[in-house]
């Protein structure tokens, strides 16, 4: 792709979090001529909600900096890796609107970070060591003690440079031997105690075959991979900032910049040589309660089966957040009233619901669905009326228009809208009472009809002529105002009633013995058949819409048709869960 701005910069109020303040000071120096950054996920699984902030956060600043963002995949350790996440990842990010000014891999640049270890072992900054893993950690030391130096650190660097160019060329088995990197045992940042640079892994990989029996270690590549590409500015979370003096070794002992003929072998791929020195700056992730953002765990969630696969609606992947019915624009609003900070802090799931609920507010149009549907029978209009009733699309917003919905002698409403107990303050359908039928008038319940087993099965009742649209009556008071759907023209629809995941706010809390697994709440999913007006039935898959007093729903990308519908509960009009805490 070309190299133009991630994003045009928008009218939106202009940003003063402190990553921003130093991109503005950097520029205001004269440090960078423009700002380029980049967003570089491992394609090892699917992207979940806590990436989100990152993509902002990395496309975000290039665009308001009319500079650019490059997606990179960090494709160092292809046993983990494939296609199936790497098309994922594509998608995510242009589904959350934006794009990005050049796709690279770090598999791009192999050669050149084979050539910087070259460089680094003939300085005498590196070395082959000939530990195995578990000696490796028994040298390293502990927090409060220093390590102690390999036995193999002192090898000379004709002989590191002879046994790395036999690495390379495959000689040794797995695990054999690795190039680490030689900084100080004795550190008190472990990262510095002579991290390893290069490991053997006779592994297929995904872009280059079979030509690397050697992969280079995550802190390598990466930070060499952001000098190779010219950012200005690695954005990374916090936990990253230990690793920062790692980063800025591999940086400078390399020095692309200085040594521009490491770059050689990107002119024979047609890649630019950008390189420059970049600057890591570290912020908090975005924590979440009720819910979990560990890979490795979401990984077993699908393993296990205990959802059914990655977009699962209930799962907190980005595919699964969408098909949710969770919008780009609310994921991009939670982003940006979590704010960035370097303090880490746990939000509250209401607070992504909030997002979703507002933004949906504003754009979703109005439909009529009733998900426990009981049949009335209105006794005082004659067999096989029917009519056609004209309603907004959206309350709030007149240029959606008007849509018809008929009107019939029998009708779909909700279970739940008739009590022949009443609780003290019920506002509903009550046997001699009164309520409103949305646009149609006032009906009244007259009876009641049960089966055998004391089961509600239909209610009857009459509809006050004299209340119906335009007539003198049609204001009358009543206290309660439901919902409905024909039941001659209502569409049958599956409708599944989603929930949070998990039961608990902290499902990753292990103290009392207990795994994220025992805290899976057993009514995160409802199946049921409910009935939705006609033009609700014809939505497009992922249309969104409010069923009017339900919640907020959205058609299935994958199950939805306008012959079966099939609609998510993407949340509901309200917080239920603050009535539960």
């Amino acid at each position: 792709m070309s190299d133009t701005p991630a994003l045009p910069a928008d009218s939106a109020p202009e940003k003063r979090d402190f990553i921003r303040q130093i991109v503005r000071e950097d520029l205001a120096q004269g440090r960078h001529q423009g700002i380029r950054t980049r967003f570089p996920p491992e394609p090892n699984g699917y992207l979940h909600i806590g990436h989100a902030k990152a993509i902002c956060l990395d496309f975000g600043v290039a665009a308001e900096f009319g500079g650019v963002c490059n997606l990179r995949l960090d494709d160092t350790n292809p046993a983990k890796e494939d296609p199936e996440f790497v098309a994922a990842i594509q998608d995510d990010v242009r589904w959350l609107g934006f794009d990005w000014a050049n796709l690279r891999h770090a598999s791009d640049y192999f050669d050149v970070l084979y050539l910087a270890a070259e460089k680094l072992v003939q300085q005498g900054d590196a070395f082959v060591c000939d530990l195995s893993a578990e000696e490796v950690r028994e040298y390293r030391g502990t927090l409060t003690e220093p390590g102690r130096n390999s036995p193999y650190r002192d090898r000379s660097p004709e002989e590191n440079l002879d046994l790395l160019r036999r690495m390379r060329a495959g000689e040794f088995p797995d695990g054999a031997r690795t190039l680490r990197a030689k900084i100080d045992m004795a550190s008190g940042n472990i990262n510095l105690r002579d991290p390893a640079l290069y490991r053997i892994k006779h592994v297929e990989h995904q872009n280059t075959g079979n030509a690397w029996p050697i992969y280079p270690m995550y802190d390598f590549a990466h930070s060499l991979s952001d000098a190779v590409e010219g950012i200005t500015h690695s954005l990374c979370t916090l936990e990253f900032e230990d690793h920062r003096p790692l980063y800025d070794w591999c940086v400078d002992k390399v020095d692309l910049v200085g040594h521009p003929a490491l770059l050689q072998p990107l002119l024979e791929k047609g890649l630019p040589r950008e390189a420059a020195k970049p600057r890591q700056i570290e912020f908090s992730r975005l924590n979440i309660n009720f819910t979990v953002m560990s890979k490795r765990k979401l990984t077993q969630l699908v393993m296990e089966n205990l959802v059914e696969g990655w977009d699962d609606p209930r799962m907190y992947t980005l595919q699964g957040l969408r098909r949710r019915g969770y919008t780009p624009a609310s994921l991009r609003l939670l982003v940006d009233r979590v704010g960035i900070s370097k303090q880490n802090s746990v939000i509250d799931f209401s607070v992504l619901e909030g997002c979703l609920r507002d933004d949906l507010d504003a754009t979703a149009p109005r439909r009529m669905a009733v998900v426990d549907p009981v049949k009335l029978v209105l006794t005082n209009l004659p067999e096989g009326h029917e009519e056609t009733l004209s309603f907004s699309n959206h309350p709030k917003d007149e240029t959606q228009g008007l849509r018809e919905i008929p009107f019939s002698r029998e009708l779909w409403i909700e279970r739940e809208d008739f009590a022949e107990i009443p609780p003290k303050g019920w506002k509903r359908l009550v046997t001699g009472g009164e309520v409103r039928l949305r646009g149609a008038g006032i009906i009244r319940c007259d009876e009641v009809i049960k089966d055998a087993d004391g089961t509600i099965t239909e209610l009857r009742g009459w509809l006050d002529p004299e209340s119906r649209p335009g007539m003198e009556g049609a204001n009358r008071k009543v206290k309660g105002t439901i919902h409905w759907v024909s039941a001659t023209q209502g569409v049958s629809a599956e409708i599944r009633l989603f929930d949070r995941l998990f039961s608990v706010a902290k499902p990753d809390d292990e103290s009392e013995g207990k795994t994220y697994r025992d805290y899976l709440n057993p009514d995160s999913k409802r199946v049921v058949t409910g009935y939705v007006e006609p033009a609700a039935a014809l939505a497009a898959p992922e249309q969104s819409y409010q069923f009017e007093r339900t919640g907020y729903f959205v058609a299935d990308r994958r199950d939805h048709t306008q012959a079966k519908p099939v609609f998510n509960r993407s949340v509901t009009l309200r917080d239920t869960w603050a009535a539960q805490a």
